[in-house]
This record gives C-alpha cells, sequence and structure tokens, in this order.
C-alpha cells in the first residue's frame, strides 16, 4: 500500500484540470510568537472579477481591508479557520497549518473538484489539490484566500491587544519584533502565546530574572 506522504506527493504533482470549480488555499500567521494559525480557502466567481487581487503582504492595510470585503461579497462561496495555539504547541506549527487548511476547505459551503494551495505541501484533503510555490502571487483565488487568512488574523490580534495591551499584539501581530521581545521578558508569556516557540519557552524558563540578565538574553534572542 502506498504510504501517505508517497500519496500526497503525487497529488501534488497532477497537472491536468478538469471542468469545475477551483479553490485558492493560503495561511497566515505561521511565523508569529502569539496567536493561532489562519487559513482561508475561497472559490471565485468568475462572473464577477475583483480588481487588484495579490499577495496579500504587498497590499496596505486599507487595501486588504478593501479587498476583503470585496472578496466577500463577490466570491461563490468562502471558509475561514484556524488551528489553536494548543493545537500548534501540541501538533508543531506545520501540522497545524495543515489543519486549519483542511477546515478552511472543509468550510467551503461548494465542494470544489480541485484545490490550489499556496506553497509546497499539501494538507490531506479527500479532493485533488496542487501545491503552488508564491501561488498567491500567481493564482487570483490563492491571493483573495491569503488577503481573507491575514485581515482575520489581524483583526484576532487587535481584540488580544483589548485583553493584554501591554504586549502591543495590535502593532507587531504578534512577531518577535524587539519591542515584542521586551515586553515577553518583562511580562512573561500570557495564554496566547505559542510556549514551543524558543523565545517564549526562553522567557518562561527564565521567569522573573533581574533586569541585568534580560537585557542580556533579549540579545540572545534577537
Amino acid at each position: 500500500m502506498r504510504s501517505r506522504k508517497f500519496l500526497q506527493a503525487e497529488q501534488a504533482t497532477l497537472v491536468w484540470d478538469g471542468p469545475g470549480l477551483m479553490a485558492g488555499v493560503d495561511e497566515a500567521g505561521r511565523g508569529p510568537l502569539a496567536g493561532p494559525v489562519v487559513a482561508a480557502a475561497v472559490i471565485l466567481d468568475d462572473l464577477r472579477p475583483i480588481r487588484g487581487l495579490a499577495d496579500s503582504k504587498t497590499l496596505t492595510a486599507r487595501q486588504r481591508e478593501r479587498l476583503h470585503d470585496q472578496i466577500l461579497a463577490k466570491a461563490l462561496c468562502c471558509s475561514v479557520a484556524q488551528a489553536s495555539v494548543e493545537e500548534i504547541d501540541t501538533h508543531n506549527i506545520l501540522q497545524a497549518t495543515m489543519l486549519a487548511m483542511r477546515r478552511a476547505v472543509e468550510g467551503l459551503r461548494l465542494k470544489p473538484v480541485k484545490v490550489l494551495v499556496d506553497g509546497n505541501r499539501l494538507p490531506t484533503l479527500n479532493v485533488l489539490a496542487e501545491a503552488i510555490v508564491k501561488g498567491d502571487a500567481r493564482v487570483k483565488a490563492i491571493s483573495a484566500a491569503s488577503i481573507l487568512a491575514k485581515v482575520h488574523r489581524d483583526r484576532l490580534c487587535e481584540e488580544l491587544h483589548v485583553e493584554f495591551p501591554h504586549y502591543g499584539f495590535a502593532g507587531h501581530k504578534g512577531y518577535g519584533t524587539p519591542e515584542h521581545l521586551d515586553a515577553l521578558l518583562r511580562h512573561g508569556a500570557c495564554v496566547h502565546h505559542r510556549k514551543s516557540f524558543s523565545p517564549v519557552a526562553a522567557a518562561l524558563a527564565r521567569g522573573s530574572a533581574p533586569a541585568e540578565a534580560m537585557a542580556g538574553v533579549e540579545g540572545a534572542l534577537r
């Protein structure tokens, strides 16, 4: 019997396309030290094109917000899902990302005949799928998914900021910026931090270290 790994690799190399709906899938939040990883799946409507779709990282926050609303209004269907901090710490960030992507595809109201996934790995799906490196810049449906995932996660981080303002989540969105690392070392980790990520684990291990020691730790983490 072929292994799951073999089947996934074979799935990614199929190049023929049959008629039917195509879904684009992308994620946001693999790198941050806090918060869930978010994935989105989008099936666009060819009769209602959306101008300006691009990799979400190349767009301004205002552009993403505008396109986010257009995608929700014009796409045939969309789905946003996530994997929690607990799932990230339990399974690792790669497996949690695959889990969020699978949930996003399974949440689509319409079933696509094929799923196009940004990157070089595929989640376990019950539908034909293809991994496309830099797909968020090459495939409009993936671009749309990247925008939905990014906006959704940014909004979650703004909610975390209200709950824990001293970490500055609204600004850095959970990424390991110098300001975030400094807050992490001064205040320790909160329930939304990914304890399996080394900067968070290091801060937890040091606990309430003296300020002089923490300054040295911050330099090491950078």
